[in-house]
């Protein structure tokens, strides 16, 4: 019979990202981005049913029974901390886990170019990390706060569902709050913390039109608000956020969000040769060049721009995939897993 403690300690142990508990199949956990099954018998309803009752606290244990699923993070015997996903199908309850790292990464260590670090202390604007699931953007998001937290006198306040990564005072003071028990939602906590002094705003998803409204304007009022898009790329980014607002408002929007936006850093995890994974990066810094296409909605010609303006910290996400390739740390394939033009990617690998 599976424990979930001993399920979290082989989790750790095989330095998986992931754990999936899921009816008929025996547990999988995800190593370097692969799903490996562990040795041992298949999971029946009675025994992922049982091993979500062992961890999901009360409030979310209602939230998964009567809308299907519910997300929260716990924390095990040795300090490290999981977000949990609850969720059911075919009327039998499952579970993803996720490992948080227990360490904060430096901005040193998240590979982003200086121009980056020169935009954290500016007084106002939106930064956005996007990417898929799993792309590492809380892991850089927490990285990003935590340079303002050493370095700024600052009050900062996140808003995460769940929080994982936990921030301790340094020089800054950093409240954080977590959606279903200590706020309803992404947007009530917004429109809240505007009135209660902040210089600094993280919101951990901005997944609907409320939230991404009372992002961007906050970002216009003198705060700077990070927030996280699951987009591929910097045009993408943009014409997401647009793409949200009724065909009325899209010129005012646009508006909007050329005077506020001020980087987008859009990533990818890849396989590193070797073992491991390493961050592909596409990045946009804004320019009164890009302002200008983004407030005439000639976010197409985004891609050149970047491309141009490397001293300036920007890149396209094929230049940086190509880059790895070429130092030796990504196999050919991840190349074109993660590029956007392949065909260009496979005329400038076979110029070697």
């Amino acid at each position: 019979m599976y424990e979930i403690s001993d399920l979290l300690d082989l989790m750790v142990e095989a330095k998986a990202s992931d754990l999936h508990l899921q009816v008929g199949q025996s547990p999988c956990l995800r190593i370097c981005g692969e799903l490996e099954p562990v040795d041992g018998p298949v999971l029946t309803a009675e025994d992922t049913e049982r091993l979500m009752l062992s961890i999901t606290p009360e409030r979310y244990l209602e939230k998964a029974k009567t809308q299907g699923s519910a997300d929260f993070s716990i924390e095990n015997k040795n300090n490290v901390r999981f977000r949990v996903s609850v969720l059911k199908a075919k009327q039998h309850f499952g579970m993803v886990l996720r490992q948080i790292p227990n360490k904060i990464f430096s901005f040193e260590q998240t590979g982003l170019p200086e121009q980056i670090r020169d935009i954290l202390y500016r007084p106002r604007g939106l930064v956005l990390v996007t990417g898929p699931t799993g792309s590492g953007k809380s892991t850089t998001l927490a990285a990003l706060i935590n340079e303002i937290n050493e370095n700024c006198k600052a009050n900062i306040i996140t808003i995460e569902d769940p929080i994982e990564f936990y921030h301790q005072h340094k020089k800054s003071l950093i409240v954080q709050r977590e959606v279903g028990s200590d706020t309803v939602s992404f947007a009530d906590a917004l429109r809240g913390a505007l009135r209660q002094d902040p210089d600094v705003i993280l919101v951990g998803e901005m997944r609907d039109l409320e939230t991404i409204q009372a992002a961007i304007s906050a970002a216009e009022t003198g705060h700077l608000v990070f927030g996280t898009l699951h987009t591929t790329g910097a045009a993408e980014t943009v014409d997401r956020i647009i793409d949200v607002f009724p065909d009325e408002t899209k010129e005012q929007v646009r508006t909007q969000l050329a005077g506020s936006i001020q980087a987008v850093i859009a990533q990818v995890l890849c396989k590193r040769i070797g073992g491991g994974r390493i961050p592909a990066f596409e990045i946009m810094v804004i320019t009164t060049g890009i302002s200008q296409m983004i407030r005439e909605g000639k976010t197409f010609r985004i891609g050149s721009e970047l491309q141009t303006n490397s001293a300036k910290g920007m890149m396209l996400l094929d230049d940086c995939l190509e880059r790895l390739y070429r130092q030796g740390l990504i196999a050919e394939e991840e190349v074109f897993a993660y590029g956007k033009d392949t065909k260009t990617l496979r005329d400038h690998l076979a110029r070697e």
